[in-house]
């Protein structure tokens, strides 16, 4: 079920994030042009973001660096995790579209950025992060649905346009990042 794989996912960067220092705060990430801090900022905002639509209220989508940016991490994937569990009406995500999604797409569009966020994580630290196939496939169908086109190059696009090697055989977490355009050898680019 989504809802399960979604959380696993979740968890999976609440593990990799506890294990941020402050002298990480400012390292690269595979995003380009954001530090540890940003991103860390990013999935805090995004968590706070989704949690509220579940609860049909609205939010700000700006993310701020926070003067304990792990523990306010912490805080809003918590927040997501109870705000999902118990979502089933649309959710009006601002900064998707205009209009509504129903609940199980809206869960399947964070779990598929919370799985690419582990992995930017991880590797901004120096680490990995493994997900078992079970996770990956259902990710990797997701993947594949992101719309690519113009709307990938825009500033603050979500994901890069496709990489070449989107479409070859290989390991699912790899194929899941070249979709979505990242490169699985970051920073080895």
């Amino acid at each position: 079920m989504l809802i399960d794989l979604h959380r696993d996912a979740v968890l999976a960067s609440v593990s990799i994030a506890c294990g941020v220092r402050a002298a990480d705060l400012p390292r690269p990430t595979p995003c380009a042009g954001w530090s540890v801090a940003d991103l860390l900022a990013h999935m805090t905002v995004q968590h706070r973001g989704f949690a509220a639509a579940a609860r049909g209220e609205s939010a700000s989508w700006d993310p701020v660096v926070a003067t304990d940016p792990v523990a306010d991490y912490l805080s809003a994937a918590s927040e997501v995790l109870v705000a999902f569990a118990s979502a089933r009406n649309p959710l009006l995500l601002p900064e998707i579209g205009p209009d509504p999604f129903p609940a199980e797409q809206a869960i399947g569009f964070h779990f598929i950025d919370y799985v690419v966020h582990t992995w930017d994580l991880a590797r901004a630290l120096g680490t990995s992060v493994s997900f078992d196939d079970t996770l990956l496939e259902p990710a990797l169908v997701i993947a594949a649905r992101v719309p690519g086109g113009e709307a990938r190059t825009r500033p603050g696009a979500a994901f890069a346009p496709a990489l070449p090697s989107a479409s070859a055989g290989g390991p699912l977490l790899d194929r899941i990042l070249t979709l979505l355009g990242r490169s699985p050898n970051w920073p080895d680019v």
